[in-house]
């Protein structure tokens, strides 16, 4: 009998993956063992090659948001008006916020919602803080009411956190308190008819420091109830966890295929982050950032799987445009509007202008 099985903790997280629906998923299975697929991320030349591509729609109607953290220094700089219209014209259905006011000063929640409404948006979802020791900061665990509260009445569906899970470290029972607070903010969330979700970045793809056979983001996955917790990819930041995490603390391989755990529970995938980035040997990640539809991330195959796996059924799957160093001139001299209109033109189906 191998060290894992032997673990009564780790027996206890694969019964739950497996009743959950993680089985294979959680034992670092790759696409191939689950499900025959070939890995989603494309060699270096596809993005070459999506010049010479048909031009389809990736994403279907009225399912492409932005979040407006890649717009950050234009809603600083001219307000959320002028940043609507710009979204409106570019053909985004949605947006997500990273924030309330993002230093526009003040602006109240009904000024806010009827800005949307003007430019054909709607409200998706929203970023908020997980902790703080500051007891009068904006985040769940200080002021739980006021958060679903405050997304409640900007008619959001869903309200969640970019914020790792690490608040009690990052070991199997610290996920699993974090786990506890979590599905504690999904049933405040449901009791005002939200939906609360987690944002991913790759660290939750590593591995706990007491159990180094135990990824992290597994014990989220069995932990929490998936009736209250649901997740936001971001794709970008779970492929880097792949290039990242793909071998345990103890020298063992370990990969793993992030389509994989959206297809083994798709309801618990309500938004997604689309970023994309290309293959980048001098980053820790393995990519840098460009705009959707230049990298080396393929997405006509990606959200093409997910969406034949829906195929004559209704779907909540929301695909969210982010690049986080948008605002950078020196990794993005074009600026963040021109990001945002490129990103939205490859995923509407339209040759990058």
């Amino acid at each position: 009998m191998s060290s894992r099985s032997a673990d009564p903790q780790y027996a206890e997280l694969h019964r739950r993956l497996r009743r959950r629906g993680f089985l294979g998923v959680a034992a670092g299975a790759t696409a191939a063992t689950l499900l025959g697929a070939r890995p989603a991320a494309a060699a270096p030349q596809a993005a070459a090659a999506a010049d010479h591509r048909s031009c389809r729609p990736i994403v279907p109607r009225g399912r492409l948001g932005i979040q407006l953290y890649t717009l950050r220094d234009q809603v600083q700089q001219l307000g959320f008006g002028p940043v609507f219209r710009e979204l409106e014209r570019y053909g985004y259905d949605s947006v997500e916020f990273a924030g309330y006011t993002q230093g526009t000063g003040d602006l109240t929640l009904r000024q806010l919602k009827r800005l949307m409404r003007e430019h054909g948006l709607r409200g998706i979802g929203s970023h908020v803080g997980y902790y703080s020791a500051d007891p009068a900061a904006y985040t769940f665990a200080t002021q739980l009411e006021k958060v679903v509260d405050d997304a409640a009445a900007l008619g959001l569906p869903h309200v969640g956190t970019a914020a790792s899970p690490d608040r009690y470290g990052r070991t199997v029972d610290g996920w699993k308190r974090a786990a506890e607070d979590f599905n504690t903010y999904g049933a405040a969330a449901r009791a005002r008819g939200l939906t609360f979700y987690q944002h991913n970045h790759q660290m939750e793809f590593g591995f706990a420091e007491d159990k180094p056979h135990v990824r992290l983001y597994d014990v989220l996955l069995a932990e929490t109830d998936p009736e209250l917790v649901h997740l936001e990819m971001d794709i970008y930041w779970a492929y880097a966890g792949q290039h990242r995490f793909s071998v345990r603390l103890d020298g063992t391989p370990a990969p793993f295929d992030p389509l994989d755990y959206v297809l083994a529970a798709p309801h618990r995938y309500p938004l997604f982050h689309v970023k994309d980035g290309e293959h980048d040997e001098a980053s820790p990640d393995g990519y840098h950032m460009v705009d959707v539809g230049d990298g080396d991330i393929d997405y006509e195959h990606f959200i093409g799987t997910v969406l034949r796996r829906h195929r004559g059924r209704r779907t909540d799957h929301h695909w969210l445009m982010e690049r986080d160093d948008a605002v950078d001139p020196d990794a993005n001299p074009a600026g963040s509007f021109t990001s945002a209109r490129r990103s939205a033109a490859y995923l509407r189906g339209r040759r990058h202008p």
